[in-house]
């Protein structure tokens, strides 16, 4: 018989949840199966699940496909025409054990879920193949950024407890897991819905309080005004909690901010990164940058190519503007999509001259390396590093001097 097999698209949160429906799964008695966890972000993580789910049938001819996910609740019809697909399921449902009985054959399993109202905790015991671990904290989004269909696919903004919260993290310390990135779809919204509306500062105040033994904590994506005084307190004061933010920034102009729906300006994301350098001066960036939105000029565009530069943005994730069905963006004029790409090209490479000169920094200088496989890994600041000179074990945390950098990757050495 089988495993059962789930491959998951897109953000961290899916790399969670890709975890809670291998257990269900098992714990359902369902075996020989694919689970195709999909993506909605851009036209382009839809394809590449498509291609999966027909790869997937062709390497396992007799299994069971199983399609969830971001995409799957937005149009789970397409998916449940596809001739390769068993079984489509939402979103929800993809996080009750009940799904993966072997007997739950409906076709298609997706409700509203727009009237999914909470968010239940979920233990999990670790993740297969990856030495940190991802603990959804939050899920769905209120706003309605012109661009996004994300919200159709996640429902409304909802918070796990900080207690399990505490207890999830607590279980993955306890089976060796030294860093966790707290993952949500608006992370910044945490605790808005909960009974006494803790912030996502206080929230992570309060974890690494109550899990000690925790060494490092990480935060997925987050937006530029969702950085409140508590989170700032706690990037300043809290040595276990990375010196690494990735923004969700998506422009540096503010026409084209407005035009997405967006909640800050260019001036906010330049006087954050100036106050946390100011609070944690090693401190790095990422960012989330669209390329070509609807409408975007050519002067319009250098405003986000110069705030690469002024807010010295090291690890980008760069997007060609993508057309999703049913936004108001996808009824704005369009650029041509050569143009698009090339604009994230410029992008890319702006990024990445940034992204060498903070490499280049770091020789010389020591890091502690959470090791991943093969003695590499990624440091505080989420630089790659390979160490050497020491036996070293997926999950280790290393203590490496920087001796020089080849290709993207940091050279490190342990006593």
């Amino acid at each position: 018989m089988s495993a059962n097999q789930v491959i998951s698209f897109g953000c961290r949160l899916n790399a969670y949840e890709a975890e809670v429906m291998r257990g269900h799964a098992a714990a359902a008695g369902l075996a020989d199966a694919v689970i195709v966890n999909t993506c909605a972000v851009t036209a382009e993580a839809e394809r590449q699940a498509r291609q999966a789910i027909r790869r997937a049938r062709r390497e396992r001819p007799g299994a069971r496909i199983i399609v969830t996910g971001c995409a799957a609740q937005i149009d789970p019809q397409r998916f449940a025409d596809m001739p390769e697909v068993d079984r489509v399921i939402g979103n929800a449902e993809k996080l009750r054990r009940e799904s993966f009985l072997p007997d739950a054959t409906a076709p298609i399993a997706v409700n509203d879920i727009m009237s999914v109202h909470e968010t239940a905790a979920h233990s999990i015991a670790g993740f297969e193949g990856r030495a940190r671990a991802f603990v959804e904290v939050q899920t769905g989004c209120d706003h309605r950024c012109t661009f996004c269909v994300i919200p159709f696919g996640r429902g409304r903004s909802r918070s796990v407890p900080p207690g399990r919260i505490a207890e999830q993290v607590r279980t993955l310390v306890g089976n060796g897991y030294r860093e966790v990135v707290l993952s949500g779809v608006d992370l910044g919204a945490y605790g808005a819905d909960l009974p006494d509306r803790p912030s996502l500062g206080q929230m992570a105040r309060r974890l690494l309080g109550a899990v000690p033994a925790l060494a490092r904590l990480r935060l997925s994506s987050i937006d530029p005004v969702a950085v409140d005084n508590d989170l700032e307190r706690l990037i300043a004061e809290e040595p276990r909690l990375m010196p690494h933010l990735h923004l969700s920034v998506q422009a540096g102009d503010d026409l084209v901010l407005k035009r997405m729906k967006r909640r800050h300006g260019r001036g906010d994301v330049l006087a954050l990164c100036e106050r946390l350098r100011g609070a944690r001066p090693d401190i790095v960036f990422g960012a989330d940058l669209i390329a070509g939105f609807p409408t975007e000029t050519e002067a319009m565009f250098r405003n986000t190519l110069r705030l690469v530069d002024e807010a010295a943005l090291t690890y980008l994730h760069v997007c060609p503007s993508s057309l999703r069905q049913g936004t108001p963006a996808a009824r704005m004029p369009q650029l041509p999509m050569a143009e698009r790409r090339a604009r994230a090209a410029r992008l890319r490479a702006a990024g990445e001259v940034n992204r060498r000169r903070f490499m280049r920094a770091c020789v010389g200088r020591t890091a502690t390396v959470l090791i991943e496989r093969d003695g590499a890994g990624r440091s505080e600041h989420y630089a790659p590093v390979r160490v050497r000179g020491a036996e070293v074990r997926p999950g280790a945390l290393v203590r490496a001097r920087i001796t020089g950098l080849e290709h993207d990757t940091l050279l490190g050495t342990a006593p």
